[in-house]
């Protein structure tokens, strides 16, 4: 009998959704209609990134999101951010009101940042911000709180994460999407998958995100061994303007299947 190889969980980062939102002011679309729509269609967790200036996901989001998954239990809630800007105070306030995420992915980005463009560099500039790290990792697991790193796909960085005190990584994964179809993508490929490998090596669990979407998510799974979960926000929501929200991850969660 051959041995079930593990599924990757599907989290939706519903960021986008909010900054259309905040375009106007008529509360629509609705994040957590979205979100809902989403879980219904089969995604296994939602993710929020909500950074200091609001300019996608503001504070009463996190928590009405927090609310909404209570009533799906077997579901997941990440949470990112920097978790030197405001970040521990949604998941200390989350978890006094008995509602903790799953999940605090802590991302090194600055508080105007475009969009997050590189993960912790623990062995460089970087390095500075360790023992802060490792005392908010601590935090969040007497919270009760899974905690993952942003990283980039260098497999000597993983032993420093490891040490800090994570539970996973998360790979970001721009360098690849841009590789993908071209020259470059075998290259980026062993690179993730040597990350990876040196990752689980360590103890860690691998997640993955940014810039994923429907034309290069089964590869990338293919390649890369044990990936737990991948965030994917921008490339979903956007076919989800051409398609629904419960086509698109239906569809997303076709290509995961196909890399099984």
């Amino acid at each position: 009998m051959t041995a079930m190889i593990p599924t990757t969980a599907l989290s939706v980062n519903v960021n986008k959704v909010a900054l259309l939102r905040n375009t106007r002011h008529l509360d629509i679309p609705s994040v957590t209609r979205a979100a809902m729509l989403c879980l219904q269609a089969g995604a296994q967790g939602i993710t929020v990134h909500p950074r200091p200036d609001e300019r996608h996901i503001r504070g009463r989001d996190v928590f009405e999101l927090a609310e909404l998954l209570k009533a799906w239990p077997d579901r997941e809630y990440n949470i990112e951010g920097n978790p030197f800007h405001n970040l521990m105070d949604f998941i200390r306030e989350l978890a006094g009101r008995g509602m903790r995420p799953h999940q605090a992915t802590f991302v090194p980005d600055s508080e105007g940042q475009f969009t997050s463009d590189h993960g912790w560099r623990l062995s460089d500039h970087d390095a500075k911000d360790a023992e802060r790290l490792r005392l908010l990792i601590a935090e969040c697991h007497a919270l009760g709180v899974r905690v993952s790193l942003f990283m980039d796909a260098e497999p000597q960085a993983m032993v420093a994460a490891k040490a800090l005190g994570a539970d996973r990584v998360e790979l970001y994964t721009e360098p690849y999407a841009a590789a993908h179809g071209g020259a470059g993508q075998a290259a980026q490929l062993q690179r993730f998958a040597d990350a990876a490998r040196a990752a689980q090596a360590t103890g860690l669990e691998v997640n993955a995100g940014h810039d994923l979407n429907r034309d290069n998510l089964t590869d990338f799974l293919r390649a890369v061994p044990g990936v737990k979960e991948v965030s994917i926000g921008h490339a979903l929501i956007a076919d989800a303007l051409e398609l629904g929200y419960a086509a698109t991850v239906r569809d997303y969660l076709r290509c995961i299947a196909q890399a099984r």
